[in-house]
């Protein structure tokens, strides 16, 4: 045999050997690009299922004002020298004044406690409770202004008028209802929140005082 088809012989086998070996290398390579595709198709599912029902639906959530009453609220700060029961003339201080008043219900989501049984949801709610109250200080509105120079009304007096007038909206407020009005919003709020994760055709969710 001569060099020459001693050459092309030789070059020949290996061609084919590395044929062979890239075809098994690109075989491996497909496989185990299959196999990456599903478990990240399979695991990135799971964990957006789950951080909807517990991380957007509750955790990430303190609280959940379900009602607001806007009240009007006037006050009367009236500071005056008295002598023997008598009030000393020039001395009076008396400013009537009016704030609108911002007081939100709701819940603590943590004490919200919630358990599925099959197509079943049970919602334990505790009590709706007061979450925040808050002076609008542009509604601010004199209606009398009357200061003397004997007798100046001190700003932890005026801190203490503003304080009670938060209370007295307060009390006025639950008085007129808006403790019922969260009770009776939080259940439309909450299955807005189940639906992100449920099929509300399919579960059925009842709410129970705790």
């Amino acid at each position: 045999m001569s060099m020459e088809n001693e050459t092309v012989k030789n070059g020949g086998v290996k061609l084919r050997w590395l044929k062979k070996y890239l075809t098994k290398k690109l075989m491996i390579g497909i496989v185990i690009l299959v196999i990456i595709v599903a478990v990240v198709l399979g695991v990135g599912s799971d964990i957006f299922f789950k951080s909807k029902t517990t991380k957007i639906g509750f955790e990430d959530i303190g609280e959940l004002a379900t009602q607001t009453a806007y009240c009007t609220e006037l006050s009367v700060t009236d500071k005056s020298k008295n002598l023997f029961g008598v009030t000393i003339p020039f001395t009076q201080s008396k400013y009537i004044y009016s704030y609108d008043i911002v007081i939100k219900a709701g819940f603590d989501f943590e004490d919200i406690e919630w358990d599925e049984n099959g197509t079943s949801i049970e919602v334990k709610l505790p009590e709706a409770k007061v979450l925040s109250s808050e002076i609008d200080l542009d509604s601010f509105k004199i209606y009398h202004e009357d200061e003397s120079i004997f007798t100046k009304i001190t700003m932890t007096e005026n801190n203490e008028a503003m304080k009670e007038l938060k209370e007295k909206a307060e009390e006025d407020a639950i008085a007129n209802g808006l403790l019922e009005n969260a009770r009776n919003n939080v259940e439309t709020i909450l299955k807005g929140f189940f639906a992100n994760s449920y099929d509300l055709e399919k579960y059925e969710i009842t709410f129970k005082d705790k």
